[in-house]
């Protein structure tokens, strides 16, 4: 299940797309349902989620339809009854479906990733930081606006981020320094009060011989923090450029 990109279902070289799973409206009680497989979500949930503070006049029998078309669909590539969606006391989830989501699968990769990199163990790391950065990086119903679907996008571009953050620590562990601090400076750069970023940047520029570039990096993290925040940066980045400065 691809909820990222194009919303889209796979199963034993079957595919089905957002059109066929009831269009618009389909294709948000799909990836509603889809990021939510771990408990039943109510009819309210669903109305709220799929039409907003203008649901229809029969919401319930709106959604009934649309359960039916996402159903249809799940049928063409193979789910058993029922057929992937359960209803059960006007709540509704995604029941008796054994399936791989790209959402989840991002969100485990990156976990899996950040592990690899606090045992000391950077190479495993390489390989689930890119499916979590991959999966990540696609737009999530690109052309809707709900509540719900800007958390999810919040949530996405920080798995994004910590993902190319694991990749600029690989990369320089690898001597790849140019690429480390690539790395570095997209996750800084989409996000400039992260100071994790920041720190990040900072190894990356020492490890390729840079030290006057790193001690940049902290002038330009310090002023914003002042200017923007009136606040300092942490002690954990102010000990990073105490070491770059020292030449540690």
């Amino acid at each position: 299940m691809y909820l990222c990109g194009r919303v889209t279902v796979e199963r034993g070289g079957r595919v089905v797309t957002g059109s066929a799973l009831g269009g618009r409206q389909g294709r948000l009680l799909f990836a509603f349902l889809g990021t939510r497989r771990t408990h039943p979500i109510g009819k309210g949930q669903l109305t709220d989620a799929i039409w907003g503070a203008h649901p229809p006049p029969s919401a319930d029998t709106a959604i009934n339809a649309l359960v039916s078309k996402v159903r249809a669909a799940l049928r063409r590539v193979g789910v058993a009854k029922p057929y992937g969606v359960e209803s059960d006391g006007g709540s509704y989830g995604f029941a008796g479906v054994s399936a791989w989501v790209d959402v989840d699968a991002a969100a485990n990769a990156i976990d899996c990733a950040e592990g690899a990199v606090r045992a000391g163990a950077p190479r495993d790391a390489w390989a689930p930081a890119n499916v979590a950065a991959t999966i990540a990086r696609q737009p999530f119903l690109p052309d809707e606006e709900r509540p719900w679907i800007a958390a999810q996008r919040v949530h996405l571009q920080r798995v994004w981020r910590r993902a190319v953050l694991v990749l600029s620590v690989v990369s320089v562990s690898n001597g790849e320094h140019q690429l480390g601090i690539q790395y570095a400076s997209e996750a800084l750069s989409a996000e400039p009060y992260d100071e994790t970023a920041c720190q990040a940047l900072m190894r990356a520029q020492v490890a390729a011989g840079n030290r006057a570039e790193a001690l940049r990096v902290y002038a330009g993290c310090r002023k914003l923090f002042r200017d923007e925040l009136g606040a300092e940066p942490s002690d954990q980045t102010k000990a990073v450029f105490l070491s770059v400065l020292r030449g540690e």
